[in-house]
């Protein structure tokens, strides 16, 4: 289990992509089932509980992965590690950061548009 939680461990590579795509299948569905059981009123435009919520959820899935992107950067600052596990570490970091500022893009819109139009 230990092997697994180090920040070496190649399985981390693709975490912030799995991660980002988990968010979109679960920021899509929810939009969907929200819209499809209570949805808003159009009049209100962007600013709606259900916009908000989408939003914040948003923001923890950015936070998770810039703080996953930070502690792969450290670990790859690390010296007690050769090269080819500090090479993983900062691979993993940059697919983190990749899936943080992909997150912020695709849920830029719910900032300005009406969630079911």
């Amino acid at each position: 289990m230990q092997q697994i939680r180090s920040p070496y461990n190649p399985i981390h590579v693709p975490l912030g992509l799995v991660l980002w795509s988990v968010w979109f299948v679960a920021l899509y569905g929810g939009l969907s089932v929200g819209c499809a059981l209570a949805p808003p009123d159009p009049a209100q435009g962007q600013w709606t509980w259900l916009n908000a919520l989408l939003a914040m959820f948003s923001l923890v899935t950015v936070v998770l992965l810039l703080a996953l992107a930070r502690l792969f950067q450290r670990a790859a600052r690390s010296e007690c590690e050769g090269q080819s596990a500090r090479f993983v570490a900062r691979l993993a970091a940059g697919v983190n950061l990749i899936g943080a500022i992909a997150t912020v893009f695709v849920a830029l819109p719910i900032l300005s548009l009406p969630p079911c139009l």
